[in-house]
């Protein structure tokens, strides 16, 4: 019996690659959070479809092995890659509950590479994806990893950057790194990449610490080569340089 964990990209059915497209269009039942099967309903509302709100998600995992015991083909979505800050590694650790079942994943285009595409380039360098929230990991340890981050001279990209019980998220990650980055540092973020109300903002570090984020957005940090060209955010790889060596 097989699973399929399945990226389903920024969200708009166009954003999913062929291949997630074609298991989904084949399975019996498709589970995932609440919003998520939402946005799948249209052309998917005639297949059996699941969802377990935010939180619980070991239940939604155990629902995919139980509908698989069942006889079912079953498919477990998830928002961009299933593998980056996805149910991934959650299925392979319940899976081990459930030894005659096979999981496989299917990538899916993430947020920081959707939203680094309608930004323009950020991300053409070394860059290290965060998450600001503390839901499973201790703010602690982010902040230390932040500090890393920017003394690396990394581009940053910064998921969960803001929800209703962290407000100020993003205002104390961009304090953490202003220790170290010039205020200059040219940012950017897009919110409801891929969906209705898609909103694209450049500014600075400075700008960035003030700036009004939700759960749905995703926060692009540059390097010290990082500029803004014709209103958008570019990271350099240094093309020219190495053909003048």
């Amino acid at each position: 019996m097989k699973i399929f964990v399945i990226g389903m990209g920024p969200g708009k059915e166009d954003g999913m690659t062929i291949e997630a497209a074609r298991i989904l269009d084949e399975c019996d039942t498709i589970i995932g959070y609440t919003v998520y099967l939402e946005l799948l309903s249209g052309r998917y509302k005639d297949k059996e479809l699941l969802s377990t709100p935010m939180t619980k998600e070991e239940e939604r995992c155990r629902l995919c092995f139980e509908k698989a015991s069942e006889g079912k083909s079953v498919a477990l979505v998830c928002s961009g890659d299933a593998g980056i800050y996805g149910m991934a590694s959650l299925m392979y650790e319940i899976g081990k509950e459930y030894p005659d079942h096979d999981i496989e994943i299917i990538p899916g285009v993430s947020a920081l590479s959707s939203g680094a595409a309608i930004l323009g380039a950020p991300l053409n360098n070394d860059f290290c994806v965060i998450s600001l929230s503390n839901y499973l990991t201790p703010y602690e340890k982010t902040v230390k990893r932040l500090k890393a981050a920017a003394e690396g001279d990394f581009a940053i990209v910064m998921y969960n950057p803001s929800s209703h019980k962290r407000k100020d998220s993003l205002k104390n990650a961009c304090e953490v790194l202003l220790e170290v980055l010039s205020p200059d540092t040219c940012c950017g973020y897009v919110k409801n990449i891929g969906r209705e109300g898609c909103t694209v903002k450049v500014l600075t570090l400075a700008e960035l610490k003030s700036a009004e984020v939700d759960m749905f957005t995703t926060v692009f940090v540059g390097n010290s080569s990082t500029i803004f060209l014709g209103g958008k955010l570019l990271t350099p790889r240094g093309y020219n340089a190495e053909r003048t060596r």
